[in-house]
């Protein structure tokens, strides 16, 4: 929004509403303090100008980390923490309520099938119960990148998803950090096969193996060259 040729920045145009930030732990140092004066004082000065402005609005914030902690490490003031921690919600991570998992994969479906014009009806119960199985060490974020890869893959109604990537080793849900650069370029070959498989060896296109891992026509090429691919037979096998 502009006024007079200006533009007007987030805190002001908050005023008589409702501010988010997320990953408030990201902040800088050196901002912490001037948004802690915000707060407390409810007034702010443009950058550049010499006028303290009043602005009245409702705070809401979010991080994925843990700020008492970050304020014993010396990471984030203490007085900010306490000013935020007026109402907290504590929401568990995505591992701890998979009863949310279901929901949460027919709404990234839809929302992806349409962005890219497809039409998913179904969702196999196999596909969900390994969804609710894997631990999720990236909560909804990795899910939802997840679904959308997923749905990159699909050729049909029904969602096709890579679930080689969330295998167990050894018998054991692994965490991201101990998947190996081999597994990870197995997974990677994997997800090369499939796209190949559902586009019947065409690389380039629209409904290409490219387009469907969402990568460039010679990206992939580069890749299969490397892994020893040959499209026009692998996808068969």
């Amino acid at each position: 929004m502009y006024r007079s040729g200006r533009k007007i920045g987030r805190i002001e145009l908050a005023d008589e509403g409702t501010l988010f930030l997320d990953e408030i732990g990201e902040i800088l140092p050196s901002l912490q303090p001037k948004l802690l004066r915000v707060l407390q004082e409810q007034e702010f000065e443009r950058l550049g100008g010499t006028r303290t402005l009043k602005v009245d609005f409702r705070l809401i914030a979010a991080t994925n980390r843990d700020l008492l902690q970050e304020v014993q490490a010396s990471h984030f003031r203490s007085d900010l923490y306490y000013r935020l921690s007026v109402f907290p919600i504590m929401i568990p991570p995505l591992r701890d309520r998979v009863g949310d998992i279901p929901a949460l994969v027919e709404h990234f479906v839809k929302k992806y099938a349409k962005r890219m014009g497809k039409t998913i009806t179904s969702i196999p119960k196999s596909t969900l119960s390994a969804l609710q199985n894997w631990k999720w060490p990236g909560n909804i974020r990795e899910l939802e990148n997840f679904i959308e890869r997923s749905v990159i893959l699909t050729n049909g109604s029904v969602l096709s998803a890579p679930l080689g990537i969330l295998a167990p080793h050894n018998g054991i849900a692994h965490d991201l950090n101990d998947i190996s650069i081999a597994t990870l370029a197995n997974v990677q070959r994997q997800h090369i096969l499939e796209a190949l498989r559902c586009s019947k060896g065409r690389v380039s296109g629209p409904g290409g193996a490219a387009a469907r891992l969402g990568l460039k026509r010679t990206t992939l090429q580069s890749k299969m060259k490397q892994m020893g691919i040959d499209p026009h037979k692998s996808w068969q096998s």
